[in-house]
């Protein structure tokens, strides 16, 4: 199937790895044009250099810079002007007791999860509109509808992402432009990994026992009953960001491996 997104210019933020790095080649191997965003020099390398491995030939480059400050979207702004396909990946998340977390830590979060969603689409989807066509993605996560208890200040963030996307949708409407919401579950990245491992050594247990743990305490309505993988969350994404789901705008795909028990 052509997803027509051959020659599409594409900006996926927080691309250097996990969810946004697997949406990356994901659009890369569609024959778009991507651009990866990353705080570090060193990690934006390492993933057009990991890119070029994995699609030969691909078209690739990326920016270093905090993209969760106003001055950090100024700087791919000034080396970027224009894409067709915006992928609001950043983010991050990190556990804490709700009535521990700081107003510093709800602040960070909302800046890096929420504002720089804003401004990257602020800056990009009035030009799309004039050239009749873009999409924008914001990569939102399944505790948008289920609340961490263990991160309130997380699933505040990506409550928000949703009614942003569908603000832009309507903004957007009639213009051929779409803006619409993913919703990751548990996934494998090599953040994530890396987090389970240093948990199980902790805690005494393996990561299989740490995992099925997870499951069964936090995450008990898993209809997958395992994490997923960060190809399969992509896949997801690169159906939104093609021509291919020019019907759906305004709207919040799962990918949570049935986690949210809800029909809509």
């Amino acid at each position: 199937m052509d997803f027509g997104l051959s020659g599409k210019r594409a900006l996926i933020t927080g691309g250097t790895g996990g969810i946004g790095y697997a949406i990356a080649e994901g659009l890369a191997r569609e024959g778009a044009r991507v651009w990866i965003t990353g705080r570090k020099s060193e990690s934006v390398q390492a993933a057009l250099a990991r890119l070029e491995r994995a699609v030969p030939g691909c078209q690739a480059g990326g920016t270093a810079a905090d993209c969760a400050t106003s001055e950090g979207a100024q700087t791919v702004f000034d080396e970027l002007p224009a894409v067709d396909v915006l992928v609001n990946n950043l983010g991050v998340y990190g556990r804490a007791a709700a009535f521990e977390t700081t107003d510093a830590q709800w602040q960070s979060m909302f800046e890096t999860n929420v504002m720089s969603g804003v401004r990257f689409t602020r800056h990009y989807a009035p030009a799309m509109a004039q050239r009749g066509w873009g999409r924008v993605v914001f990569v939102s996560s399944e505790s948008a509808l289920n609340i961490p208890r263990e991160m309130i200040h997380y699933g505040m963030t990506k409550a928000a992402q949703l009614a942003i996307s569908r603000g832009f949708a309507i903004e957007m409407a009639g213009t051929g432009v779409t803006v619409n919401a993913l919703l990751p579950g548990p996934t494998r990245t090599e953040n994530t990994e890396r987090l389970r491992a240093e948990r199980a050594s902790a805690a005494g247990l393996s990561v299989a026992e740490l995992e099925a743990e997870f499951f069964r305490k936090f995450r008990p309505s898993s209809l997958l009953a395992r994490f997923t993988s960060a190809d399969e969350v992509a896949s997801a994404a690169v159906y939104l960001c093609s021509e291919r789901a020019s019907a759906t705008t305004g709207a919040a795909m799962r990918v949570d491996g049935g986690i949210v028990n809800q029909i809509m």
